[in-house]
Parts: C-alpha cells; sequence; structure tokens
C-alpha cells in the first residue's frame, strides 16, 4: 500500500476516496447485465501525452507516475496533470493540500481498486469545448496549453521532469454514464475503447462527513468497497484481477502503437 497523506496522528485531513471496480471483456453484456443505464450520459474522447524523446527511449511520464490527459467531447475541455501514486512528501507548498481557482481545480483523494489504495494528485484547467483539439493532433506540442499553475506544480512536485516536448497518443472513446443506481448505491460507468482493449469502470466517491472522525470514515469507506464489489458481483459481473490500471495498459498500448 502506497504512503497515505493523512498518516496516523499526523493531523492532516482524511482524503475524499474514489473507489473503483474494472469489468474486462464484453462490456457490452455487462451493461444488459446492470440494466442499460439511462440518464446523463457524457461522449468525449480521451488522449494521453507523453515526451517524444521518452517514447523513443522507452523512459515514460508513466513510468515516474506523471499522467498528462485531454479530455474533449460534449462538454468543455478538460486539461489533466496527474500524479498517481504520490508521497506525502512530493506535494508541497500550495500543492499541500486543495484548492479552487476561476477554470482551474488542484485535488488530492485516494484512489481505491481491489487491495491497492493509493493518493492521487491532480491540477485540472477547464477549456471552451474544442480548444485542446488543436493540440492533440499529429505534430503539435502537447505542453503548449498546459497552463502556469500546470507548470508550476510540475516545478514543484516532479523537479525531475519537464513537461516540453509532448505529443498526444489516441484518441480513446469514453462514454460516461453518472448516477445510476445499483442497489442502494449511486454509481458512475465510464466506458473506454481504444484498439483492441474494452472497459468498463464503475466507480463512487465517498467523502468525510462533519464531525466525523478518519478511523470512522474508514472504516464507512471500506464498507462502501465491499457493497460495490458485492453489487457488481451479483449482477452476474466478474472484477478484473489485472493487476495494471486501465490507465496503463491504454498507455502502454498507444505507445507501441506509436509512429
Amino acid at each position: 500500500m502506497e504512503q497515505h497523506l493523512q498518516g496516523k496522528g499526523s493531523g492532516m485531513m482524511s482524503l475524499p476516496v474514489e473507489i473503483k471496480v474494472n469489468i474486462d471483456g464484453n462490456v457490452g453484456e455487462a451493461l444488459s447485465l446492470l440494466g442499460e443505464p439511462q440518464g446523463p450520459v457524457r461522449k468525449r474522447l480521451v488522449w494521453f501525452a507523453e515526451s517524444r524523446s521518452g517514447i523513443a527511449d522507452g523512459h515514460l511520464l508513466l513510468d515516474s507516475r506523471v499522467m498528462v490527459r485531454f479530455r474533449s467531447g460534449d462538454t468543455p475541455d478538460e486539461l489533466t496533470v496527474k500524479l498517481r501514486p504520490c508521497a506525502k512528501g512530493q506535494l508541497v507548498g500550495r500543492f499541500s493540500s486543495p484548492f479552487d481557482e476561476e477554470s482551474f481545480e488542484y485535488k488530492i483523494e485516494e484512489d481505491w481498486s481491489g487491495n491497492r489504495q493509493v493518493v492521487a494528485a491532480s491540477a485540472t484547467s477547464s477549456h471552451p469545448q474544442g480548444v485542446l483539439l488543436d493540440s492533440v493532433a499529429p505534430g503539435a506540442d502537447a505542453a503548449a496549453p498546459l497552463t502556469a499553475r500546470q507548470l508550476q506544480f510540475f516545478r514543484a512536485c516532479v523537479p525531475a521532469l519537464h513537461a516540453t516536448g509532448l505529443v498526444a497518443l489516441g484518441p480513446i472513446a469514453s462514454t460516461k454514464f453518472s448516477d445510476v443506481p445499483l442497489d442502494d448505491l449511486e454509481v458512475d460507468l465510464e466506458r473506454w475503447t481504444v484498439a483492441d482493449l474494452d472497459f468498463l469502470e464503475l466507480s463512487i466517491r465517498v467523502k468525510l462527513k462533519d464531525e466525523e472522525k478518519a478511523d470512522e470514515f474508514e472504516a464507512r469507506a471500506k464498507r462502501k468497497q465491499r457493497k460495490l464489489e458485492s453489487a457488481v458481483m451479483d449482477h452476474g459481473l466478474v472484477i478484473s484481477e489485472n493487476p495494471e490500471t486501465k490507465t496503463r495498459r491504454v498507455i502502454t498500448t498507444l505507445v507501441a502503437n506509436h509512429h
């Protein structure tokens, strides 16, 4: 298990937890077993940026636990720089706690998937719909739209890396259903399709309640995780046991197919 930011007795906040379950294989059948989700749906294209030189010599941003992700579709465009997993000592200065600014959000949360529990920090800038498409086009510099705040996040938290000479890999087709009823839970479903990969991720978020102690919050999050996993299996779905995250599997595939 990676180091948690709050630590035992450290006095730091209990972080929000995103609990994830991944389904591999026949995603169409999985969606059918879940009752063909209704309600809000977002269709977007997703790209991940990697260093041109890193692709050539096998030293990826991903190997330094850094992801640069573009999203564009039927909602405002988003560009995210994420560290996952990250250790408490990496998040320094302004980036030691979450904050919001106009068209910018900095989050720190825990990602739980099976027995894997890690801390993730992400700096996301929002842009008018379609604005980022030029930056993911062939030959474009995918680092160009990084904002001053995102570059500051890079310099402060991963000083050994330089956000230059990036190329966008993709696109991945993403379809997201929000707040889907699953037993007594409300679950987000997101399907990613690229090359021969097809994933379905089910996720819920758990946040600290007022007056809730850290150990009570952790126990409640664990109960929610068990409830989500049980609900998925009760619908006849098989939870993926692949130890690699879907992001790593996708980026590895995109790098292998990059020319």
